[in-house]
């Protein structure tokens, strides 16, 4: 149990430094609204409006450290809108440079969205193992095996 202990101290008292660039003069730089939070959120500063979606900009720019990558959810407040993230999860990459955006498909008419100035994602930046497959002719067998989607019956 001693051993678990220290595994959540050192987490908890564990800081990346992230290099961040406001692009944009209303920018807000990603905070934790809570401490222990998992996500950061992040503000729109710029809207535009597609046929069928509408673009957020951050106006913010990160160096993610390499090993690292960024993740973009769509906050739980999002249930409220007519919004589905376009991409269920944003991925950016340690070597990306641009504008962090959000780009979310607007399903029913009229529809509820966000504004700028709203919160409208969170950030999470988690590390990431380098795979490498090894193809093999046979897998191990597991109490699963081959089944599917609902395979546990529940």
């Amino acid at each position: 149990m001693k051993e678990s202990k220290k595994k959540v101290e050192s987490v908890e008292n564990s800081n990346m430094k992230v290099k961040i660039k406001k692009l944009h003069e209303n920018a807000v730089i990603p905070k934790y609204a809570k401490p222990g939070d998992a996500g950061m959120d992040l503000v729109a500063v710029t809207q535009s409006i597609l046929p069928d979606g509408i673009v957020y900009g951050t106006g913010l720019a990160m160096e993610i450290p390499e090993g690292y990558v960024g993740l973009l959810f769509p906050r739980s407040s999002n249930c409220k809108k007519t919004l589905l993230l376009t991409n269920s999860v944003g991925v950016i990459d340690s070597g990306y440079r641009g504008e962090i955006k959000m780009v979310f498909d607007t399903y029913r008419i009229p529809g509820k969205k966000y504004e700028v100035g709203d919160r409208v994602g969170q950030l999470i930046i988690i590390p990431y193992p380098q795979v490498e497959f090894e193809e093999v002719q046979e897998l191990n067998s597991s109490e699963r095996g081959e089944g599917s989607y609902g395979s546990t019956g529940k």
